[in-house]
């Protein structure tokens, strides 16, 4: 069975520490993995996973383009890995840093609303979208318990406001905000991806989402360093659906979004 993890977070090693402790500090939640590349390559091997979408998110403006050089230097060593690049509320030079991210390679961008304290459908990221319309997706945090910044009503806000805007919402489209994910985005012009949701989300109720949304719209992802890869897999296959629908969630509508999106 062919894998490609949607969803994993990397971080240079000299930071990676620090990092995966911010995260889980953030959400309470034990941490799994280290989140280096070396680590991730690693568990997606016991995992049998063939390919990675990896990025890592800009929480300060000038890490951006650190940050961008970051990720294409990981997707250049080696062909498992297609990475995201970051962006960031206030760039002043918006489309010269799309520009440049279209030339490294880089297959899209990776936004998360609490982190880099934006609300979804802020004026202030109106630039940013217009930049990527048509360009590169976004892979969207999306769901937060002590936030409204990353709400699903706001990011259908956003998707009525730019039609040819491609995004991921990622979490089934609301970390612990799954009611107003099927309220506001189901059946929407959006892809999910399964991110944070498995060990969480009642069985049924994923299921339920997946089918009331499209499964040609619902992608496989982990969220190294947060979950196993290999447990999240297992969770995965544990769901009532058929094989056609594992093979199009594990694999095919991945690599059908970044074929679409290369350039």
């Amino acid at each position: 069975m062919k894998i490609i993890d949607m969803h994993c977070h990397i971080f240079p090693e000299k930071v990676s520490a620090k990092a995966v402790d911010s995260i889980g500090n953030y959400y309470y939640l034990p941490m799994y993995g280290k989140g280096t590349i070396e680590d991730l390559q690693l568990q997606g091997e016991k995992a049998g996973i063939r390919k990675f979408l990896v990025h890592s998110t800009a929480t300060k403006l000038d890490q951006v383009s650190s940050i961008n050089d970051f990720i294409a230097k990981v997707q250049a060593k080696g062909s498992s890995c297609v990475g995201f690049g970051t962006l960031f509320p206030g760039l002043g030079d918006v489309e010269d840093e799309v520009k440049r991210i279209l030339a490294m390679g880089l297959r899209g961008v990776k936004l998360h609303p609490e982190f880099q304290g934006f609300n979804i459908d802020d004026e202030s990221m109106i630039p940013i979208y217009r930049a990527l319309e048509g360009r590169l997706p976004i892979l969207m945090h999306m769901g937060d318990e002590n936030s409204d910044a990353s709400n699903p009503y706001r990011l259908a806000k956003i998707i009525d406001k730019f039609p040819d805007l491609t995004v991921i919402a990622a979490h089934m489209g609301g970390y612990r905000r799954w009611e107003e994910s099927m309220k506001y985005l189901v059946g929407r012009k959006v892809y999910f991806d399964t991110s944070s949701t498995l060990a969480i989300l009642d069985s049924n109720k994923v299921v339920e989402i997946i089918r009331k949304h499209g499964v040609h719209k619902v992608l496989f992802g982990s969220d190294y360093p947060m979950w196993s890869p290999a447990k999240e897999i297992e969770r995965f296959l544990n769901l009532d659906l058929t094989p056609k629908e594992q093979n199009m969630i594990l694999w095919e509508n991945g690599i059908a979004l970044l074929n679409r999106t290369k350039k």
